[in-house]
């Protein structure tokens, strides 16, 4: 299956892609689904512990396979937030769909996420959130075949902006990326 009506949704935790993506999937009429939530059902508990049964890496591997074996159509997909480090799964989503960032200003981030490591956040021994932020985003950017900012407004005003976005790239005639 290798038809390109999906939208997957990339970003740092608390950049709002479940958020975004449940309320977007609403006003486009298509299906909504969490990857995270599917890690946690495959693997029968939460991301937290996941990450504390298996450290980082084993928790990336089993996020990547997962990710690589998401097979919806018409679905809007929001990812965890380490999602980019699969390149297998990566490749798979650009595959499926559009891959869009919800790209959020360092310091919106911070103020959003208060307890990190419950929230199942993958942070390597010593690491900051400023280190994973700047290691992240170069992923993110890599990766999105469409950038969208994100201030610390309104749900509905990201959504609006990522339809419209979708709507002037499909006027486009599309060559080669």
């Amino acid at each position: 299956m290798d038809k390109k009506d999906n939208l997957i949704l990339i970003g740092m935790p608390g950049s709002g892609k479940s958020t975004v993506g449940v309320i977007l999937a609403k006003v486009i009429g298509y299906d909504f689904i969490d990857t995270d939530l599917l890690i946690q059902r495959r693997e029968g508990m939460r991301l937290s512990r996941i990450i504390e049964e298996k450290g980082v890496d084993g928790f990336l591997q089993v996020e990547n396979e997962v990710n690589a074996s998401v097979e919806v159509s018409r679905t809007v997909i929001a990812t965890g937030g380490s999602a980019v480090y699969g390149e297998e799964a990566m490749r798979h989503f650009r595959r499926i769909g559009a891959v869009i960032y919800l790209q959020v200003e360092y310091e919106e981030i911070r103020r959003r996420l208060h307890n990190i490591r419950q929230r199942g956040v993958v942070l390597r021994e010593g690491q900051t959130l400023r280190d994973l932020y700047n290691e992240r985003c170069v992923l993110y950017e890599k990766y999105a075949d469409l950038i969208v900012r994100e201030g610390s407004g309104e749900i509905e005003a990201v959504v609006s902006r990522i339809i419209r976005t979708l709507q002037a790239g499909a006027q486009r005639p599309s060559g080669p990326e």
